[in-house]
């Protein structure tokens, strides 16, 4: 059945290209094919500034949420802004669940057993969980050690709903486009930089 199955795939295949060839040929113009343009990145009510991040594996935007997590918000674009996440790595991959960065020391591939143990060094100082933002996928979280306030730089993005993280940590983004960039990170891959993308 598999050989069937293949030989007729590949039929429907060489018979579509022969008709655009034609139709090509006709018109002087190639085929259409029925794409559609990729649709703009959906961005929710309330919704702030959207972070870029461009990372080996490509970009992926973040679109913010100041309405519930202000100074969380206000503590990353401020971290941006001095090009804390330019050339650090990702430091934590959980298949199916996360992938997390944001420790400086995963710039020195030197100090791997340590990578995840530090961050900015000045913690956010305040809990802003809210149940308006779950942990849905392409939630982006702030993490923490012991508290919520002391957040201090390290992020991740969820690949999957993950409901038990809603009451403990802090939901600050939403990635709008390039999830599948996010699915592709794995440790060590570098961050390259990290912008504050200007409204149109």
């Amino acid at each position: 059945m598999k050989s069937v199955a293949c030989v007729l795939v590949m039929a429907f295949v060489v018979a579509a290209g022969a008709a655009g060839a034609a139709a090509q040929a006709q018109t002087g113009k190639p085929a259409q094919t029925g794409a559609k343009p990729a649709p703009a990145p959906a961005r929710s009510p309330g919704g702030g500034p959207v972070v870029v991040f461009d990372t080996a594996r490509g970009t992926f935007e973040v679109e913010t949420f100041p309405n519930e997590a202000p100074k969380t918000v206000a503590f990353i674009l401020e971290l941006v802004k001095r090009n804390y996440y330019n050339g650090l790595r990702v430091h934590r991959y959980e298949p199916g669940m996360l992938v997390q960065f944001g420790d400086p020391q995963t710039r020195d591939m030197t100090k791997r057993a340590n990578w995840g143990t530090r961050g900015s060094g000045k913690p956010v100082g305040v809990s802003e969980v809210s149940p308006k933002r779950p942990h849905r996928v392409g939630a982006v979280g702030a993490a923490w050690a012991g508290d919520p306030r002391s957040f201090d730089g390290q992020i991740y993005v969820v690949t999957s709903p993950q409901p038990q993280l809603n009451k403990r940590y802090t939901v600050w983004g939403q990635v709008i486009s390039g999830m599948d960039v996010v699915e592709k990170l794995r440790v060590p891959d570098v961050i390259k930089r990290a912008t504050v993308k200007q409204p149109k």
